[in-house]
Formats: structure tokens, sequence, C-alpha cells
């Protein structure tokens, strides 16, 4: 595009960082917003952070403000308080060697834009704008957002070699946005991949959690062909790898696994569930003399291999226990009758239960077709039991129980084995008979007299 139709693309900038711009254009100064909010802005999404850079050094955006943050003033970046509300503004600069891989040991500060440009990661996030000036693409990002490409800065090894978790956002960002990766940087990827070692458990989770949840989770794919889950998930690597010669499937483990990410909802616990739901399977995997593959006791193995996994990948502990029983009971089967529904409830949890329901359906939905409608059948008959059971009240839990361990003790039990043993009959009582949830016809028909 043209420098005059740069020119003419407007951006609508929040008024509180147009105000910071203003301020420092007046103090002689070059400033623009910079990155993915500039990126977002053109494409029509709304931007998370409004980041600005400037020519002017820390100490002279602080002069130029009553209230400012250090957030780093190592590498340049004061954050400027609007209100209630804090923008980061960082110098012009240009980034020393990467020792570590991940960060540059020094920086040194530029009055060129250029320089402080060329040293992001992609195209499509190395632009900047200003109300003057209008879009400032020197690298090529406009056209590479019309074609729907993610294009290294550059050289793709440098930058990759500089930070090797730009790979993962290669792919995070190809995934969101939809887009391809174009081959130079997938090449680069490839070979600077072994570098993802050196990048902290908690960055990758970062960046695998926001590429299962976008639109377009199936990249995961692209990850393992470029070898980047070789490097966190080798787990994931031996499932593409293994076959299933079972009349229910038709893909490869891994295969059927990325598609049940796809089929699921983007929601973090149930997209790593469908991820992790057949990590077990190649090693439970067994032969019979038909040549049918079996994969017995692998819903148990899943979940313990899952647990390992999520604690190495720094899983926070709730989305780690719900992923592990929702892998451990995603091929459990269940009665098809009210009852047997309410039991199900009780043992699963009322949160569980639905999140079971749509894991068993991403599940049977990316098999062969053999059995496919009846189990999808039986699945619907579940959900629509468990829809009437919550419409209709009924009790599923022992704290929704007509009668509690306080009014066994009224009635002259002793706490203890036996009482529990009460209760948990009368639960089984309600959970066959819920009309039975009644404190008067319980405590009769279990013969407690007060």
């Amino acid at each position: 595009m043209d420098r005059e139709k740069l020119k003419e693309l407007r951006i609508r900038i929040p008024d509180r960082a147009a105000v910071i711009l203003d301020t420092i254009h007046k103090a002689g100064y070059e400033a623009y917003v910079v990155g993915g909010c500039v990126r977002d802005a053109i494409m029509g999404r709304e931007p998370h952070d409004w980041d600005i850079t400037t020519s002017a050094e820390p100490g002279q955006v602080k002069a130029l403000f009553a209230r400012t943050i250090d957030t780093g003033l190592q590498h340049g970046t004061v954050t400027v308080m609007q209100g209630h509300e804090g923008f980061e503004v960082t110098t012009y600069r240009i980034d020393g060697k990467y020792e570590d891989g991940r960060h540059p040991s020094e920086v040194v500060f530029t009055r060129s834009l250029r320089e402080d440009l060329q040293r992001r990661d992609f195209t499509i996030n190395a632009m900047a704008y200003n109300g003057q000036e209008g879009v400032v693409d020197l690298f090529g990002g406009l056209e590479d957002l019309e074609k729907g490409l993610i294009r290294a800065v550059g050289d793709p090894r440098q930058r990759f070699s500089e930070d090797a978790l730009r790979i993962m956002r290669a792919v995070r960002f190809a995934a969101v946005f939809g887009f391809a990766i174009e081959d130079e940087t997938r090449a680069a990827m490839e070979e600077i991949a072994p570098n993802l070692d050196r990048i902290s458990a908690e960055r990758i989770n970062a960046e695998l959690t926001k590429l299962l949840v976008s639109p377009h989770p199936e990249l995961l794919r692209t990850a393992y062909e470029a070898g980047l889950t070789a490097r966190f998930l080798p787990e994931l690597d031996r499932c593409m790898e293994t076959d299933q010669n079972n009349p229910h499937h038709c893909y490869t483990v891994g295969e059927h696994t990325i598609r049940t990410v796809q089929a699921v909802r983007p929601d973090k616990v149930l997209r790593l569930a469908m991820l992790l739901h057949d990590i077990g399977k190649p090693v439970c995997k067994t032969t019979d003399e038909a040549g049918i593959d079996h994969f017995y006791g692998h819903p148990d193995k899943g979940a313990r291999m899952a647990d390992g996994i999520l604690r190495r990948l720094k899983y926070d502990n709730d989305t780690r226990e719900k992923v592990i029983r929702l892998v451990r009971y995603h091929d459990r089967s269940m009665e098809t009758s009210p009852g047997g529904i309410r039991k199900a409830m009780a043992f699963y949890g009322t949160d569980l239960f639905p999140l079971l329901m749509e894991v068993k359906e991403a599940d049977v939905s990316a098999q062969s077709m053999y059995q496919r409608e009846e189990k999808m059948e039986v699945i619907a008959r579940w959900k629509e039991l468990y829809r009437r059971i919550r419409e209709a009240g009924d009790c599923v839990s022992l704290k929704d129980m007509a009668v509690n361990g306080n009014d066994l003790i009224e009635a002259g039990m002793a706490p203890g084995r036996e009482l529990g043993a009460v209760l948990q009959a009368m639960f089984e009582e309600v959970l066959v008979h819920p009309e039975h949830n009644d404190r008067d016809y319980l405590m009769e028909h279990f013969a407690i007299i007060s």
C-alpha cells in the first residue's frame, strides 16, 4: 500500500491514549500506538491494550506526566496512568544479544522507529500509527493481513533464535486469525524448535491454552508437524503415530484427538480434556488374534498421565482436577433411566456431568460411522434426562436431601459409621424415588424414632 493510502487509513484511538500521544508530540518527541492494537484495529477487532512507542527516553516520559509507574525502566518502559487506566509507553530500542533465548541481555535506546519495529516478531505486529502520519508499515504487515499470512520480520531464524517462544506465537496467531504461516517462517520454526526447551512451562502453557481455545485448534497438527509438540508434549506425538485398527475408529489416536478438540466448544477445561482424553492409548494398545486393536484401561492410565502433563505444564489445580476427572470418566457408560442419570449426577457431580456429556459427544463425532448414530442417540437421551431432572429440582447430592446428620443425631443416633450408612441408604432411596425426599417419609421409612 502506498504512503498516501497508509496516511488515509484511520484508527480510532481511545481518548486517554490519544492524550498521551498528544502530550509527547507537543514536547517535541515522536509517539505512536504500536503492535497488536494497530493490527487488531485494522482487522476490526477490539484491542485489549494500547501500547505506545516513542523517541522520548523513560526519564523524559516521566517528566511529562503527573502519574507514572516504573514498569520496566531497564527495557525502556514506563506505565503512564490516565485515571485508573495504565498505558505502557516504551522508548524506541534495539535489543542486544539474546543470551538465554528469551530476553535480550541489554537494550539500547534509539531515535529510529524503523530500528524499533524491525526487532518485533511478525510483520502484522510491526506496524505503528498516529493521527498525523497514519499507519507506518515498513515491513509489509498490511499486505500480510490481506493475504492472511504470519511472516517473521526480516530473517525468521534470527527472530526465533532471539526468542523461541515466538515459534509458539506463530502457531497461536495463525490459529486465532485463521491465517497460514509463510514458508520461510515455517521452515525456521522447524529448525529452531529445539530451543523451546529453554522456555518456561508457564509461557508454554499460556500459548498452548490460547491455541486450544482459538477458532482453529486443529493447528495443533501444525505444531506437531513442525516439531513443536515434541518439545513440550511428546505424548501427543506418540498418539499421532498410533494407529487404531478397530471398527469404532478411522483415524490415528492423534488425528482423532485433534478432531475432538475441534468438535468441543472453546472452553479451556473441555479442550484440554479432549487433548488428553486418549493420551493413555498408545501405552495400553494390544492387538487380538483377528488383528483388531484394543486399548483396555486407557481412561485410568490417561488420567494419571494427564495429571503428570498438567503439573509439568503448570496448570492450576482446579483446571487440572476437572480435566483429570473428565479423562478418567470419558469412556464410561450409564443407565438410560431417570434413576440411572440421578446416580450418575451424584457420582460425577452436577458441575462435571454436563461437561462429560460434551466430552462424549465430541469423542463420538470423531470416531468412525460404525454405530455413531446409535451412540449419539444414547447421549441425547442422557442429556434430555439430565435436563428434566434439573428442571424438576430432584435431589442429586447429600446436601439437598431432606434429612441430614443433625436430624439423625437429634433423633437419638450416635455419630459414626452407622449414621453415615443410614444417610447413604436414604440418599440411594431418593436417587431412585425423588418423591421420597421428604423428612417425615425418610425418618419413618428407615425407622428413625425421635
